[in-house]
């Protein structure tokens, strides 16, 4: 078996990722990606193409692997079968955090309020000195400030209270940091609140690595990354993807929509796993960062088939056609329909078909 992501045969648990694409549509070798080291990676294309589905390969891959500890983002609720056999991963549902886990000078941001701006900085000012919501919520109304002040940030406590999302006990990075896949549930979750769990997680898990606290390497995989830049988790998931490596903390993106990720996500990225494309500025955002080693553009070499991808590897300077093998566990992800075709397979499938091929 070829490894993606490895410059040698330097040995070390391995993702089977599924088989090489021949030009003639055949089936090629096995091919895995090494997840010995840590990588930073993208998988992206369009809705339906297979991106999801290669996400949940990946989580397997690792929850086979020695030494790492997968923790899989799933804003959508499609990841719930990586609790099934043989994987026997635990889903989190609606996680909580301690809100003094959150950095202080992000719950501005959180709140959608000004840093500088009178309600902004009174609420920073009382993050840096609570220990919980509830602590945060009592110094704002002894705060020395306006009364329209302490009101305005009191309501904006209000509505962080209302998400249910910070709590006293909330989920510890040792427990993410296990053998087998812990997949954060946030499917219940509006957005801002998720992206407060995913910042603290991805702190967490950086922080961890960085003072030795854990053993295993945690590989923090982020489905719809698109909806987790821009934002409160942003900051977080940037140092994993510039400095993660040494202390090694693996990360996977994806998206849909690549086009919404920082040029740093794509640029910074070593493994770049690319389904189907076909909206302009999606196409333009991966083609930005062609490498030289690319012996045509990008678009021309797109898959048109579910299931198959393109993926360009940066540690060994390669590019590779891939078609993905089916889950072992069930597949959330997959399209339901109205009216099953005959023998189809029931919708909690894997809905590829592995004799599919590039045109």
């Amino acid at each position: 078996m070829h490894v993606i992501g490895r410059d040698a045969d330097t040995g070390g648990p391995v993702c089977n990722l599924g088989t090489y694409r021949a030009r003639d549509g055949s089936t090629g070798a096995p091919v895995g990606l090494d997840v010995n080291h840590p990588h930073a990676a993208v998988v992206v294309g369009k809705r339906g193409s297979g991106k999801s589905h290669t996400l949940g390969v990946v989580a397997e891959g690792l929850a086979r692997a020695e030494g790492v500890a997968p923790i899989v983002v799933d804003p959508m609720g499609v990841f719930s079968g990586l609790e099934a056999a043989p994987i026997d991963g635990t889903v989190h549902h609606d996680p909580t955090v301690r809100a003094s886990s959150l950095p202080p000078s992000a719950w501005p941001d959180l709140l959608g309020l000004d840093p500088t701006g009178p309600v902004g900085s009174l609420i920073w000012r009382v993050a840096a000195e609570a220990d919980s919501l509830a602590e945060m919520q009592s110094e704002v109304a002894d705060a020395d400030s306006t009364a329209a002040t302490r009101r305005a940030a009191t309501n904006h406590l209000a509505l962080a209270d209302s998400w249910d999302v910070f709590g006293q006990d909330g989920i510890a990075v040792s427990d993410l940091c296990g053998p087998t896949p812990d997949i954060l549930g946030l499917s219940g979750m509006d957005e801002r609140p998720a992206s407060a769990v995913v910042r603290v997680v991805a702190r967490g898990v950086y922080e961890a690595r960085i003072e030795s606290t854990v053993d295993h390497l945690p590989w923090l995989l982020v489905d719809e990354a698109h909806a987790f830049v821009g934002g409160v988790a942003e900051p977080a998931l940037r140092t994993i993807l510039t400095r993660g490596r040494a202390p090694g903390v693996g990360l996977v993106l994806a998206t849909q929509r690549p086009s919404a990720l920082p040029d740093v996500a794509v640029s910074q990225a070593d493994l770049r796993i690319v389904h189907r494309l076909t909206a302009g500025p999606d196409v333009s955002a991966m083609a930005a960062a062609d490498p030289t080693y690319l012996d045509s553009n990008l678009a021309s070499r797109l898959p048109r088939k579910l299931g198959c991808a393109l993926v360009i590897d940066d540690t060994t300077e390669s590019v590779h056609d891939v078609r993905v093998r089916e889950r072992d566990t069930p597949d959330g992800g997959a399209t339901p329909v109205a009216v099953p075709e005959h023998g189809a397979p029931p919708a909690s499938a894997p809905t590829h078909d592995a004799s599919e091929t590039m045109e």
